[in-house]
């Protein structure tokens, strides 16, 4: 096992990062790490969990995977039982799973209108609100000891909540709902010293958005065949719209995920941070 050499701004925190075993929240997960955090790392599927929780330890650091469906039921007390059982209690939620099911809203069926908003609404719901009495007693105790302790709720959103995208009534209307959970959780939560934030991410590189010629493209999710891939001459358009003049990695997606989560942001809660390169809709 290799020590980690410095000291991180998050050393000794327990942070719970949704889908982090691919793409964005494997970033997310492996910046957190870096930083000092102790994560717990959920996947859908157990094996990309198990591998980012190895690299974690194999660079110093610790964690955990507890893989499985963020809308299954009772996942939500188990992941949070999973952070207070082996690390503690809870500092740093990032609500981050999910995936996208299109159509235009005259084919959606009742169907994909449920998974995805189950997906990217009522998930982080489920989990914020499991939370809660954990984050509750704790304060009680730090305070009983003259200690102010803030954490950081990151929940993710996207530039389909914030401006709408066509085929996507269902992740625009989840994803602008995340806002509002957002800004109004910070009200709630601002009592506990916690810090609820949000990032709505623009078009970011990850397995979902490859470029692909083939309109067949797809992953399965949970039983489900869903198109993934995006229409090189589309790529193309959308890179003119984006000032910046290219998608994101899933680094600097990360990046803007974790900096939330810095003692430098104990004063900033409430808040919408788009990352996509200037992207405007």
């Amino acid at each position: 096992m290799k020590a980690r050499q410095t000291m991180g701004k998050l050393e000794g925190k327990s942070a719970m990062v949704t889908g982090g075993g691919r793409g964005i929240g494997r970033s997310i997960a492996l910046k957190l790490a870096e930083e000092g955090a102790r994560v717990v790392v959920n996947d859908l599927d157990a094996d990309p969990a198990n591998e980012v929780v190895a690299e974690i330890v194999k660079s110093g650091g610790e964690a955990l995977a507890v893989p499985g469906s963020v809308t299954g039921k009772g996942f939500a007390d188990r992941f949070v039982a999973a952070a207070v059982d082996n690390f503690g209690g809870i500092d740093i939620i990032i609500n981050n799973a999910g995936y996208t099911w299109d159509a235009v809203i005259q084919k959606m069926t009742d169907e994909q209108w449920h998974a995805i908003v189950d997906l990217h609404l009522k998930a982080p719901f489920d989990i914020l609100r499991a939370a809660q009495p954990v984050i509750s007693a704790a304060v009680k105790k730090e305070r009983a000891q003259g200690l102010v302790v803030h954490r950081k709720v990151v929940n993710i959103s996207s530039v389909a909540g914030v401006f709408g995208i066509a085929g996507q009534s269902n992740y625009s209307s989840a994803k602008a709902g995340v806002i509002g959970l957002t800004k109004t959780l910070a009200k709630e939560w601002g009592r506990y010293n916690v810090n609820v934030n949000c990032v709505a991410f623009g078009f970011i590189h990850t397995r979902l958005t490859e470029t692909s010629a083939d309109a067949n493209s797809t992953i399965t999710v949970e039983g489900r065949e869903i198109k993934v891939g995006v229409n090189p001459q589309l790529l193309d358009a959308l890179k003119d719209r984006i000032p910046l003049g290219r998608p994101g990695s899933t680094q600097e997606a990360a990046g803007s995920v974790v900096m939330l989560t810095y003692p430098e942001a104990d004063y900033v809660s409430g808040q919408l941070i788009v990352t996509g390169g200037g992207y405007e809709g």
